[in-house]
């Protein structure tokens, strides 16, 4: 419980569709942490869950 990891990320929730999952999680509350952002691995964004634990929002492109 509460922050385990010293502030970063460490937990990942894997999409297949970054944008539905974003605005639903939006709509519902979730506490986004940055705009999301796009990467050489995929569409990314920082979310904290209700212990303040930080994740990452990821839809990986394909390989």
């Amino acid at each position: 419980m509460g922050n385990q990891s010293g502030g970063r990320v460490f937990l990942f929730l894997h999409t297949n569709d970054f944008w539905r999952d974003y605005h639903a999680m939006q709509a519902k509350g979730v506490k986004f942490n940055e705009q999301p952002r796009e990467e050489s691995y995929g569409t990314v964004a920082v979310f904290e869950d209700l212990y303040g634990n930080k994740w990452d929002l990821l839809q990986l492109h394909p390989n």
